[in-house]
């Protein structure tokens, strides 16, 4: 239960950079729509040309148009630090578990957490699965079918991993993954409106 209580706490002081993640990518979604038709212009006129003086140029004209729109293509790949700020926690629990023989012989639900428990891994990877597939909901379709091969991949990626790990940590991710669904749900109603 103290995996849980965890988990959901971590969650919670996650979730205001997944919020401001939320709304910074609507933004940059609608800038990018808007100035999508001058970039595409742009990359026309360079199309072709492959010089450093021409590359040069065309990186110039691009960050002239970002400038003018007040675009920041860099806030849409901060979407990684809500993840980078989890990975302490994963590498804790890994170790706690291991190293702590209280914690590696307790037991939850029918599985050991100490050991390797194959329904639970399926339990984790459809979670996970069906986590990717909810962050899917309102995209456009190009990005849609490049996220969903990802949700495939990282679902795959979570099931190898948790299959060489104690049952606690696909423990975490089925609930942190959880979390994220009805999180990504109610983000996804009020501020995109979808």
């Amino acid at each position: 239960m103290a995996i849980i209580v965890i988990t959901i706490g971590i969650r919670f002081a996650l979730l205001p950079f997944f919020i401001k993640q939320s709304k910074n990518s609507k933004e940059s979604q609608g800038k990018m729509a808007l100035i999508k038709p001058e970039m595409t212009a742009i990359q026309e006129k360079y199309k072709g040309k492959n010089s450093p003086e021409d590359r040069l140029s065309m990186q110039k004209e691009l960050s002239a148009l970002y400038q003018k729109h007040d675009f920041n293509p860099v806030k849409m790949v901060t979407g990684c630090l809500p993840m980078i700020l989890q990975m302490p926690i994963l590498i804790g629990f890994y170790y706690a578990i291991r190293r702590t023989p209280e914690i590696a012989e307790q037991s939850f639900l029918w599985f050991s957490l100490g050991e390797t428990d194959i329904l639970f891994v399926l339990v984790a990877v459809l979670i996970y699965y069906l986590q990717a597939k909810v962050s899917l909901i309102g995209l456009e379709q190009p990005q849609r079918k490049q996220m969903a091969f990802m949700a495939i991949i990282s679902s795959i990626m979570i099931g190898i991993i948790s299959l060489n790990v104690p049952a606690a940590l696909p423990l975490y991710w089925a609930v942190s993954g959880l979390f994220v669904i009805v999180q990504t749900l109610i983000i996804k109603k009020t501020i995109h409106g979808t």
